[in-house]
């Protein structure tokens, strides 16, 4: 099967080059220059990097990054080796609703630095990677916010998200009158149930270096049964 995400047609090596000329951040400056894949490039010759953040809520104006996960991968191999995690103290006390949902407490946080500290080390990590998320709402939005506030420049950069392809996957299998006739209907495109429909293993949810691995591992498994690994990377980057 050969899916391209609607409306995705985004020339960022193009992008890049125009951003390198606006950018007065060193850090964010290289990333732009740093070369990423030509619009061509297949699947199977891209270096992803996965990444997922914890947060005090779901409002990139209002809340703040409390954990960044990210593990470098391809289709064939996750590198675990060259994975990293930080925990950031945010500036404002976690909320109870969000200590439910990923069991970061304040206590956790206290020591731990602020974003600004690691900022420039996070984009060099970014750096000539296609990153990969589920659900793309929430990396890109918050991160340009905490760059915004500290370096009065955000940062733009092509993903691929898993959660949308898994919503493509769905409609191709759900879709149409005939599917619907049959009784087929459109699952859970959550990352834990995602993986299960691919036989990949139950992780503990809601820590953002396993959830990272975990949407690494999703990608290798869409893209294996449900698209051609030779197909250009901008048929799904976003």
């Amino acid at each position: 099967m050969r899916l391209n995400v609607p409306g995705t047609a985004i020339d960022w090596p193009a992008r890049f080059s125009a951003l390198s000329k606006q950018s007065l951040y060193p850090a964010i400056m290289e990333y732009y220059q740093t070369a990423i894949p030509a619009l061509t490039t297949p699947l199977s010759e891209v270096r992803f990097m996965a990444m997922d953040f914890e947060t005090t809520g779901l409002d990139p104006h209002n809340d703040e990054i409390i954990s960044i996960g990210v593990v470098p991968f391809d289709l064939n191999r996750v590198y675990l080796n060259q994975a990293k995690h930080w925990m950031l103290k945010p500036h404002q006390k976690i909320g109870d609703e969000s200590v439910v949902i990923h069991g970061i407490t304040h206590t956790d946080v206290k020591q731990a630095p602020d974003f600004g500290v690691i900022m420039d080390e996070l984009i060099q990590t970014m750096s000539g990677h296609i990153m990969v998320v589920h659900y793309r709402f929430i990396e890109r939005a918050f991160l340009s916010k905490e760059l915004e506030l500290r370096v009065k420049d955000g940062l733009e950069f092509p993903l691929l998200d898993t959660l949308e392809l898994e919503a493509l996957i769905q409609h191709a299998q759900t879709g149409g009158l005939w599917n619907r006739i049959k009784g087929k209907k459109r699952q859970s495109i959550r990352l834990g149930k995602s993986r299960t429909r691919y036989g990949l293993p139950a992780y503990t949810p809601h820590h953002a270096l396993t959830d990272a691995i975990a949407t690494a591992e999703l990608l290798q498994a869409q893209v294996a049964h449900h698209f051609d690994s030779e197909q250009p990377v901008s048929d799904l980057w976003l």
